[in-house]
């Protein structure tokens, strides 16, 4: 069976948003195939990259205001939210930290354990001729890469697991990956109690 994964596969695992991701991309079933479209990397480390600056911008912006209050030395107040800013950027610095150990291990797993999509020129000609995702471009290209694959394996079980069901939840996006028989799953724990059920 072959499991189409995208950006959010990734980075669910990275943020600790969905565990069951990270279980199944750590003991993946001999069943199961790996297979997500290479520009999902790209996609991961830019989003990485831009969440960076934007967690540096905020720490910049924490330490303006624990400056600030620290400057008020009669105010208890202001002592206590000194303390409890200092408090929130160790925090957040944490789990800055662990989010990135988090992406390294997962963004390994899944370069060693899945089947890469490149791009290639028939899939952006296809990309251009479908009116679908038009705002979406990557999400676009994700999809056309999932469906160039799929037709390769008329055959086999297909399913493509996306936390984004605002895009690839949409009906006309799901009728399509039903035309070349892929099945949609919005969520891992959903998955995996379908893939439960047809070991049964």
């Amino acid at each position: 069976m072959i499991l189409y994964v995208e950006t959010n596969f990734l980075m669910g695992i990275a943020k600790g948003q969905d565990p069951q991701a990270e279980n199944l991309l750590r003991n993946t079933p001999s069943s199961v195939r790996l297979v997500i479209p290479s520009i999902c990397f790209v996609e991961a480390l830019t989003t990485l990259d831009q969440e960076e600056k934007y967690n540096q911008d905020f720490i910049r912006r924490l330490d303006i205001q624990i400056n600030e209050a620290g400057r008020v030395q009669s105010d208890q107040n202001a002592k206590l939210i000194v303390n409890i800013l200092k408090q929130s950027k160790v925090s957040l610095l944490d789990r800055i930290n662990d989010i990135k150990q988090q992406f390294a291990t997962a963004f390994n797993q899944l370069t060693s354990k899945a089947e890469m999509i490149t791009l290639n020129p028939d899939i952006l000609q296809e990309s251009l001729a479908r009116n679908i995702l038009t705002k979406h471009t990557i999400d676009k290209l994700i999809l056309e890469c999932i469906i160039y694959h799929a037709r390769s394996y008329p055959h086999e079980v297909k399913v493509f697991l996306s936390s984004n069901s605002k895009e690839f939840g949409q009906p006309e996006v799901t009728e399509i990956l039903t035309n070349v028989n892929v099945e949609y799953f919005s969520k891992t724990k959903n998955f995996i109690g379908w893939l439960q059920s047809q070991s049964r």
